[in-house]
């Protein structure tokens, strides 16, 4: 199955991450696992979340940014890899002035119902 990068429209995460789903089961046949590229726009942060049973994966694609993974910060920039287990805090603060770029693979497959929101 081809997925035409052009073809996937960006929708908003609960997160607050622009989200182009190019991989996951409610459209593409698929069963245990999503692939998606998140977009978080320069001078923005994403809502410090967590998933229940979902594993995450992160492939920095562009930009850079400071991550928080339970609790530690660091700074994450295009070719880092950050494995998120399920129940593990995490978010994404770009204060640079380029757009943060990340491949987002999810094992379960990536559903709102599954991410749990920690900022109040």
């Amino acid at each position: 199955m081809l997925i035409q990068y052009e073809q996937v429209k960006e929708f908003k995460t609960k997160d607050g991450s622009l989200i182009r789903e190019l991989i996951h089961p409610r459209h593409s046949g698929n069963k245990n696992q999503s692939l998606a590229e998140a977009i978080v726009p320069a001078g923005s942060k994403t809502a410090l979340h967590l998933h229940r049973s979902s594993e995450e994966i992160y492939h920095v694609t562009q930009g850079e940014a400071l991550m928080t993974l339970g609790m530690k910060t660091f700074t994450i920039t295009a070719g880092d890899t950050v494995l998120i287990p399920p129940l593990t805090a995490h978010c994404l603060q770009n204060n640079h002035s380029e757009d943060l770029h990340v491949l987002c693979a999810c094992s379960p497959a990536y559903s709102d119902e599954d991410t749990e929101l920690l900022d109040y």
